[in-house]
């Protein structure tokens, strides 16, 4: 029993990271239809400005605790740089293309950007942990996890009410749901849908940014820290259904519970374990377990 309780406690942290990671591929998508494979760049320049931004406010002798604001910063920051950037200098005039034409051109910017990285930051690893060890520990049966970890889960929260709430109680949800459906119908309605796209490239990409951020006192910050991260995200999204917030969810829970099992009994096949949920779900959900309907056009 106490086993089952930790793989439980694991497979929620697990989730809540892949959620926050993931969340802002399948906004993207939802909307503008693209497959954005910047989205690991995005997570990657998170990480690193928030361990930059963070160790310099540190180093410093600036109140600690701070830090978590200073994570927070360091991820709006990083993207309100690089994302109307893109979305405005490059994608905005690729979306009359082919599919597979900007998911090509997103994987070129996504290259292009990890150089970028390399050329800020350097090659050398970025360790920035004094936020993680600054909230102390907490204890689950045997267990003992760091407080940090609820900070992940209480973003997650957050990020899922915030967005279910803009899409389902605001105007400016309704709107977005119309552009959503037929961003033609929605410009002869005077929307401006070029400014949905451009907020919500920006808005999708900083949740990535932000969930880098905020991992980036967990692990060592490195060079390809945004192919793994794209490649799971992937994972989640396609098992919940490309563009489905609940999907997402669902997506998370089920990667992160499934991993969290499988290193506890099997650790050998963790890897191979996620990829072979994402075949089975798409071989009798080919769109995934929430995909969202395709409107009909004559």
């Amino acid at each position: 029993m106490a086993e089952f309780v930790t793989v439980l406690v694991d497979g929620i942290f697990y989730s809540a990271w892949l959620f926050v990671a993931a969340v802002g591929l399948t906004l993207i998508y939802g909307v503008m239809k693209i497959v954005n494979l910047t989205h690991g760049s995005f997570y990657a320049l998170g990480a690193y400005a928030g361990a930059s931004f963070t160790g310099a406010w540190i180093a410093h002798g600036y109140p600690p605790m701070l830090s978590y604001a200073v994570l927070l910063a360091a991820a709006i920051i990083i993207t309100l740089v690089f994302a109307p950037l893109i979305e405005r200098g490059i994608l905005r005039f690729m979306y009359a293309k082919e599919e597979v034409v900007i998911l090509l051109i997103t994987y070129a910017l996504f290259l292009i950007l990890e150089d970028v990285i390399k050329l800020v930051w350097g090659v050398d690893p970025y360790f920035i942990s004094e936020p993680y060890g600054l909230l102390g520990s907490f204890d689950v049966g045997e267990m003992t996890y760091p407080t940090y970890n609820l900070i992940l889960v209480g973003i997650a929260i957050v990020a899922a009410g915030g967005l279910t709430l803009l899409l389902q109680g605001t105007r400016i949800g309704k709107l977005l749901r119309t552009v959503i459906h037929d961003p033609e119908v929605s410009r002869a309605m005077g929307i401006n849908v070029d400014r949905f796209y451009l907020v919500t490239f920006t808005f999708g990409s900083m949740l990535a940014a932000i969930g880098g951020a905020f991992t980036a006192p967990t692990v060592s910050v490195v060079p390809g820290l945004g192919v793994e991260i794209i490649v799971l995200s992937f994972a989640v999204v396609v098992i919940g259904g490309l563009g489905s917030l609940p999907g997402a969810a669902l997506g998370a829970v089920i990667v992160g519970l499934v991993r969290s099992a499988t290193i506890h009994y099997v650790p050998a096949l963790e890897l191979f374990v996620i990829y072979f949920v994402m075949a089975m779900v798409l071989a009798f959900r080919p769109r995934g377990l929430f995909s969202l309907a395709e409107p009909r056009k004559i």
